[in-house]
């Protein structure tokens, strides 16, 4: 396992080199998405003003304060409390995301399915994972909101963030097809059998 500090936007040939089981460290910027942000995109075909080519995104809908704009808090907000949502709900955007927008890294929460495995591969991403109950943290790694997209979507806009040593989070699915979730599966799998055989419970397709 290596560990990697990576100042965005990234090229394809860094997000290749990693592996599933490093750990990365951003600094410079990252953006904030989610459902609603990608139906729009994607579904209903709006722009985004920004240019996502190589750079992360983070599967979020932040809890923030609308202020007078300054220099500290450019958009006009300032950060609250910045958590990270559940990702498998937005699996469908994975590709478009990439494909049109250029993005290279999705953080999240649990993991992706087979489709965004096959666009990481195919095209150069990958999945850094976040465990839940970390919001407080990750808050402390956003400098602040310096823009923000989509507005009237609020909370679900598409936020630019100033980020600082924001990590270490850990590459769950890379460019290589590997998956750190295949194993979690396997281990719940197995784990699963063996409740069963102690309860005399035969497992599925186990035959008789």
């Amino acid at each position: 396992m290596t560990e990697h500090t990576i100042h965005m936007p990234c090229t394809e040939e860094q997000i290749r080199e990693l592996k599933v089981g490093d750990t990365v460290i951003l600094e410079d910027w990252l953006y904030g998405i989610r459902d609603a942000t990608q139906i729009h995109m994607f579904d209903k075909g709006r722009e985004t003003k920004f240019d996502l080519n190589g750079h992360a995104v983070i599967h979020t809908a932040p809890n923030v304060k609308k202020v007078p704009p300054s220099n500290f808090c450019p958009a006009g907000y300032e950060s609250v409390c910045i958590g990270t949502t559940t990702s498998m709900r937005m699996e469908r955007f994975t590709r478009p995301l990439m494909e049109k927008n250029g993005v290279r890294m999705i953080i999240g929460k649990g993991g992706l399915g087979e489709d965004s495995r096959a666009a990481f591969k195919d095209l150069g991403g990958v999945y850094l994972a976040i465990i839940g109950g970390t919001a407080a943290l990750e808050t402390t790694w956003i400098e602040r909101i310096t823009d923000v997209d989509l507005e009237d979507l609020n909370p679900e806009c598409l936020w630019e963030f100033r980020i600082k040593h924001f990590g270490p989070l850990l590459v769950a699915m890379d460019a290589h097809g590997g998956s750190l979730y295949d194993g979690v599966k396997k281990t719940a799998a197995e784990r699963r059998a063996e409740a069963l055989a102690a309860m005399g419970v035969a497992a599925e397709g186990a035959s008789s």
